[in-house]
């Protein structure tokens, strides 16, 4: 069962250093919950850790398309099944809007659950929340890239059709050591 999260926040930023500073794909980990580690292998292409709930995840992604200050477009080439798009549009001057589109694939019990309890949204939510807060706060990007990328097709939003060569996890999720109850009532919960 494939599960679909939008998301949009505002920022206080220019449209170009919101998405200067997203394009730094190794920054994740500050503002992105559950993001142990994201290690940028080309310009194209990234490893991803995390942990969904409770589950420790691995998997590639390539990046389909990108167009600075208005897109970058990702899908899953092996591990976790997810793929989507993170939108920018100037409000004004100093103002952008963010819109997150991620479709995934849950997979297992414990995944299955926490896509009940719509543990994945929540903290996209949150980790929107996040951003808004890292970049605000600095008010600078970290870096940029302002590279443009099309796989020879101007994309919408990917779904995971275009992940579907990594259905699977490939043996590599497991749950975590500091995996949470589903109650969310439960003080460790973090988002």
């Amino acid at each position: 069962m494939t599960t679909k999260v939008e998301k949009t926040i505002e920022v206080n930023v220019p449209v170009s250093t919101a998405y200067n500073q997203w394009t730094q794909f190794e920054e994740f980990p500050r503002f992105m919950g559950g993001v142990e580690e994201v290690r940028q292998l080309d310009d194209k292409r990234m490893h991803w850790v995390a942990e969904i709930a409770g589950v420790k995840r691995e998997w590639d992604a390539k990046i389909l398309e990108q167009v600075p200050d208005r897109k970058v477009a990702w899908a899953a080439t092996d591990g976790a099944t997810n793929a989507g798009a993170v939108y920018f549009q100037p409000v004004d001057t100093d103002r952008t809007q963010v819109r997150l589109s991620l479709e995934y694939e849950p997979e297992g019990l414990v995944e299955n659950a926490g896509d009940k309890l719509h543990i994945v949204e929540k903290r996209a939510e949150a980790d929107l929340e996040k951003f808004k807060s890292y970049i605000e706060g600095r008010g600078v990007e970290t870096g940029a890239w302002r590279g443009t990328i099309h796989e020879g097709r101007t994309l919408g939003t990917p779904g995971v059709e275009y992940a579907a060569s990594s259905m699977g996890d490939d043996g590599k999720a497991g749950v975590s050591g500091t995996a949470f109850p589903a109650d969310p009532a439960d003080p460790r919960r973090n988002f």
